[in-house]
């Protein structure tokens, strides 16, 4: 059982992972900080019956991510003005990478949560069931989902075959 002695703690050397996590989850370091301070929050209260520290707030940073989702919360804004494309030998890699984002950016929530934490976090399928309180068959068939919407998303297969 933890005590809020030990929440200090936990902060200052899980803050970096959960937070790359939290921007995995939303792409955006703004919000990434956002999410996570307000997951911290939420352990901060529940702190003193938490048994797994770092399990706990993982599963409040995806369910916190998945509300906000659902909420429409991201308060994206459209701009006019275009980022500058890469230049140099890696832009080619640098393309694909940011097509695949925009495309795991368009997956369902529960469906970016599971690519995120299967394949970015490397947490196997149960751990992911846990974390986001659901069956493994649940993880995996929103995996396969996930994959397949992927695979024929057609700003990838451009991208790829440029």
């Amino acid at each position: 059982m933890a005590d809020r002695a030990t929440y200090q703690d936990f902060v200052l050397a899980r803050s970096d992972l959960l937070l790359r996590t939290a921007y995995l989850l939303t792409r955006d370091w703004a919000l990434a900080e956002d999410l996570l301070q307000e997951s911290l929050a939420k352990a901060w209260f529940a702190w003193p019956g938490i048994d797994e520290p770092e399990a706990y707030v993982r599963r409040v940073l995806v369910t916190t991510y998945t509300s906000w989702w659902r909420r429409r919360w991201r308060r994206e804004l459209p701009s006019a003005d275009l980022p500058d494309t890469p230049t140099g030998d890696d832009a080619a890699g640098v393309g694909e990478r940011e097509a695949l984002w925009r495309a795991v950016g368009r997956l369902p929530a529960k469906q970016r949560a599971v690519v995120v934490l299967r394949f970015y976090e490397d947490l196997a399928v149960a751990e992911v069931a846990r974390l986001m309180g659901c069956n493994p068959g649940t993880v995996k068939s929103q995996t396969a989902k996930a994959l397949a919407k992927l695979r024929v998303d057609e700003s990838i297969v451009k991208e790829l075959h440029r």
